[in-house]
């Protein structure tokens, strides 16, 4: 953002302080843009996987306004994927793939069709434009299943029971989306009440498997096969989930039985696939799609290139007309949230911004009051002298107070300008008596070529992961790509015909 902003006393005049970008260092005041994309913005990515951990690991082992006896409730992590479409290319356990070649890690033909002229395509995207639905339909499912196993009513349930989930979607190598979900059961009021003696991770295991298979969703479109037969075309598609369900019992850390899946290893494995999309996995856009002609300038992969194809003319039938698969056509038809939680699960997102943000603060406050000012410099960076008791008339402001000033205020005097009143003593709630006048203008994005320059150099310097658990790190085979096929969470899953 380019601009400036002045703070007036209302009541004397007296000008507090004034910030003009022209004299910041770089020229520009720099605000976040908040992408969770790792391909868009790795910095404000990093950030919010590592909120996505504390959130995940909140829910499974406590902190952040949640006990830690959430800990011995039951809870599990399970992986819902996608039904096959056809045969694609894929590394089926020690045998060769279906074509007969035994495919490396990074072999760019994992994921796609063998045959795709006789590839589902039609059926893949409006499978992936209803996951969003199927995932809602197994939620409810669930807790039937649960009240079932449990010998009660749905009604009844939620007297004894409370059913708490956090999700993510991940893209698979073929471009379809699976959910891994953390599921726990607490008791009536949430986690800080005991959950009752007949659940365990054995009844949420059967409860899962049964409501996955019942999950259904109808939808009603044209035959897949392009014929003008009437009667086909006005049969519905039912959608379903795919038969391969993983559900694994969650540990604790002090107790990882022969498979490691412990809380620290499900919140970063959750985590990690919070800030990915379709174009790391599958290969295609992170961005939508103004018109089709624009798939030229960018080097897509066939497969993901005839997704976005399908979903772009599918969009064109009043009978997907409300699937806007042309506004997700560049997420080959998905529209859902990537990660969802339920209320009683964890801490909130916004919770964990708002901690983040008054520690900041209490440092830079720290940091003030141990650091004497020069009067005549900080009058010189606000385009002011300094007054005649020797005091500055400007201070030292934090960020978050810089962007509070950037919407502050409730009316717009011109355009461009954004004017408002801010307590002076926002501590005791005195009256508005500190007028704001700003001025700002959309500047662009990214980096400065010299601030681009300084962050390369510190994503060089090593830091430890806080994520990780203090132990040895496994050798990475080469050529692996991210999260597929080497994690021992999604080995089980991964094998056979899904990619």
């Amino acid at each position: 953002m380019t601009g400036h902003r002045t703070r007036l006393d209302t009541a004397t005049g007296q000008i507090l302080d004034r910030l003009d970008t022209r004299l910041l260092p770089a020229g520009e005041l720099l605000v976040r843009c908040g992408n969770r994309r790792a391909t868009r913005c790795p910095a404000c990515s990093t950030l919010y996987r590592y909120d996505t951990y504390q959130l995940i690991a909140a829910g499974l082992r406590g902190g952040k306004t949640i006990p830690t006896t959430v800990a011995s409730h039951p809870r599990v992590f399970a992986t819902l994927t996608a039904p096959g479409f056809g045969p694609v290319h894929n590394q089926p356990g020690t045998t060769p793939c279906t074509c007969g070649t035994r495919h490396a890690d990074g072999d760019p033909l994992l994921g796609t069709p063998l045959n795709p002229e006789r590839y589902d395509y039609t059926g893949a995207v409006l499978w992936n434009a209803h996951a969003p639905a199927l995932w809602a339909r197994f939620t409810t499912h669930l807790r039937r299943e649960i009240a079932k196993a449990a010998g009660l009513t749905q009604r009844t349930l939620r007297h004894h029971a409370t059913l708490s989930y956090a999700k993510v979607a991940e893209y698979q190598k073929r471009g379809q989306i699976h959910f891994h979900t953390v599921i726990r059961i607490d008791g009536p009021t949430g986690p800080n009440s005991t959950p009752p003696t007949w659940a365990t991770t054995q009844l949420l295991d059967h409860a899962i498997r049964a409501a996955a298979n019942r999950t259904r969703v109808q939808h009603q479109h044209p035959s897949r096969a392009g014929e003008a037969d009437t009667a086909q075309s006005a049969e519905p598609t039912v959608f379903r989930l795919g038969r391969q369900i993983d559900v694994r019992a969650i540990r604790s850390t002090d107790f990882t039985g022969d498979i490691p899946v412990t809380d620290r290893h499900v919140a970063a494995y959750i985590a990690k696939y919070a800030t990915k999309g379709a174009e790391t996995t599958t290969g295609t856009l992170d961005r939508r799609l103004r018109l089709l002609a624009e798939l030229a300038q960018h080097d897509l992969t066939d497969h993901a290139r005839r997704m976005i194809h399908t979903a772009w003319h599918l969009g064109t039938q009043p009978q997907h007309a409300h699937l806007r698969l042309r506004q997700w056509a560049h997420m080959l038809g998905f529209r859902g949230h990537f990660s969802t939680r339920t209320r009683h699960y964890s801490t909130t997102l916004t919770h964990l911004r708002a901690e983040r943000t008054t520690r900041r603060g209490r440092q830079h406050d720290a940091i003030s009051a141990s650091t004497p000012l020069d009067p005549a410099t900080v009058a010189r960076h606000a385009g002011q002298e300094p007054t005649g008791e020797g005091q500055p008339v400007t201070g030292r402001r934090s960020d978050r107070e810089d962007r509070a000033d950037l919407t502050a205020g409730h009316t717009d005097p011109g355009p461009g300008h954004r004017a408002g009143h801010r307590p002076k003593d926002r501590r005791s709630g005195g009256p508005d008596t500190t007028l704001v006048i700003s001025h700002w203008q959309y500047a662009g994005t990214g980096l400065l070529p010299e601030l681009a320059h300084l962050a390369d150099l510190l994503s060089t310097t090593p830091r430890p992961r806080t994520e990780q658990p203090n132990r040895p790190r496994q050798a990475r085979r080469a050529g692996d790509p991210a999260g597929h096929t080497t994690d021992p969470l999604t080995t089980t899953i991964q094998s056979g015909a899904i990619a």
